[in-house]
Parts: structure tokens; sequence; C-alpha cells
């Protein structure tokens, strides 16, 4: 399967016109690619903004709203899989979600984050989901945290547990905390032995800096592709015999078990 990551600087446009510079992406990848992709994943919050206030609670949208409707229409024009984040509305309750939607433009699976960011906007906003989202999607499983999720090894090791061979994971991580990205998302990978595709933004939003550095990992700890500080679609082949090989060297899922804790 090839995956890709679009790491957006899309601060101050609209829903419709970061889908519109998404499909751009996409559009220029597969005229220059032989091998077109199967899955992109965009960063936490990607629709509605991030840092953007009562924003939120204007842009919210239903999981299956407006946003919606247009992420599915392009996924069946360009035959590819989209993972996004956008704020939901459910009732009374604001969701900090991701959505999973296939190439056929189905709902797939819709993740609501269940840990807000500490001493962040997101406590005043975001009702907490109450469950890890796992699913299967063309043989491959995968497993969606959002930002903070990630950062705790027992979620990672929970999704592996649970069969997950891809963890994608939409942030929204300033520039402060660059050892996020490059020590415990690649270490997340490595003591799982699962791929992992880590989803950021770039670029500056109402006083938010925005370390980019969104990578997809390897199920050994190497970082197969980063896309730096600037907007950037980045992209890799997910192999599952490298897996294979990275678990039987190192097996920490076997073997964790085995300790008395």
């Amino acid at each position: 399967m090839k995956i890709a990551i679009f790491q957006s600087a899309c601060a101050g446009l609209s829903s419709a016109e970061k889908i519109d510079r998404l499909s751009r992406y996409i559009v220029e990848y597969n005229e220059i690619e032989r091998d077109p992709l199967d899955l992109v994943i965009c960063p936490e919050l990607f629709i509605t903004g991030y840092n953007v206030g009562e924003e939120l609670n204007k842009n919210a949208e239903p999981a299956q709203g407006a946003s919606f409707t247009a992420i599915a229409r392009l996924c069946q024009q360009l035959n590819t899989a989209i993972v996004y984040g956008y704020a939901e509305v459910s009732g009374d309750e604001l969701h900090n979600s991701a959505a999973f939607v296939s190439k056929d433009g189905d709902l797939v699976a819709n993740h609501r984050k269940q840990l807000n960011s500490p001493g962040s906007f997101e406590e005043k906003y975001f009702t907490p989901g109450d469950k890890v989202t796992n699913l299967e999607y063309h043989g491959l499983k995968i497993a969606i945290l959002i930002c903070y999720e990630v950062e705790f090894p027992e979620s990672a090791r929970n999704a592996a547990i649970n069969g997950a061979q891809l963890i994608v994971v939409p942030t929204a991580l300033v520039s402060k905390w660059d050892v996020v990205a490059s020590k415990i998302v690649p270490t997340r990978a490595f003591e799982n032995g699962v791929w992992l595709a880590y989803a950021n933004h770039a670029g500056e939003e109402n006083g938010f800096e925005y370390l980019g550095g969104s990578k997809i990992v390897g199920p050994d700890g190497a970082i197969i592709a980063d896309a730096g500080m600037q907007e950037k679609l980045i992209s890799a082949s997910i192999n599952i015999d490298e897996m294979t090989k990275a678990r039987s060297r190192l097996p920490y899922l076997r073997d964790f078990s085995k300790l008395n804790v």
C-alpha cells in the first residue's frame, strides 16, 4: 500500500479551499509517480483549523457533513482513501475527530480524541471520546490516534496488540515540542514493530508556530520520509514483510507479556 502525508500550511483558508489544495497535491503526485496513492493522512483539525478559538464552534460539522461529502467525492475521483481531522458536532457535544474515508467514498471509521492536550484550549471546547479506533482497509490493519494520544506508550502498544500494522496520527504539534516528533514518534514505531504516519501542520496559525516534522516511520524505527518545515506531501510504501522481520529481530510484542510488573 502506498501512503502519504499532506503536511498543510492552510491557516486562514476555508474548508473548501483546504480540500482543493489537498486535491491539487494528490493530483500532482499521481501525475509524476507511477505508483498512485492508496491513502493520504491530513493533520489534526485540518478542516476547521486548530488554533481558531470560537471558530471551532462555527465551523464544526457532523461526521457526514458538507466537508465529508466533499472529501468522499474527492476520494472517488482520485481512487484514494483519506484521513482528515475536523471538529465534529454531535448533539450538544463537540469532538476533536479524525475521519477515515475509503476510495469509494464510504466513512470507514471516525475516531474521537480521548485525551485533550493538557493546558490547551482543547479542554474548553472538546468532549473526549471513549474508545480506541481500529479498522482494516484493503487487508491492512490500521489504528487511528490523534496527537497527544500517541505520546503514551500504552496507546500504541494497545493498537499493536489489537493487530495494528499501521498507526496513523493526525496532529497539531508546535515547534517547542520537537522531542515528540524526533524521538517519541520513532520510538513508538520501533517498540511495537509497526508503521507510523505522523501528520502535522506547517507554518503559523494565530500565534501558533507549527513544527512541521511530519514523518512516516518504519517498523524498525527508521524514518522513511520527513516533510521538514514547509507545506509538502511525502509518501512511502507499506511493506508487511519489513514489519514481520522487525518483529522477529526484536519480539517486544511477544515477550512483554512474560514480564511480571
